[in-house]
């Protein structure tokens, strides 16, 4: 559920430039990758929590949770609700 609501917050706003940016790298990664791109960028998180670099982490999560939402709303998920 957090998935949708970060998807949601993503698309409406149009004046961030961070979001925009994490939409951009979300793209690109999909383009490059395709189903795939969610993995690739939990690598390039890994490598930099690694490293030591948490601000460069803490981009990459933001790429990975955008991915996430993606995923989630392709596959219906965000219209789950309680299974019983």
């Amino acid at each position: 559920m957090r998935s949708y609501y970060y998807i949601y917050f993503m698309t409406q706003k149009t004046d961030s430039t961070e979001d925009a940016a994490v939409a951009a790298a979300a793209a690109a990664l999909v383009q490059q990758y395709g189903d795939d791109a969610e993995v690739v960028a939990t690598l390039r998180a890994a490598e930099f929590a690694a490293a030591g670099d948490v601000e460069a982490l803490a981009a990459w999560d933001m790429i990975i949770a955008y991915l996430e939402a993606i995923r989630g709303s392709a596959n219906g998920q965000e219209n789950m609700g309680a299974l019983n």
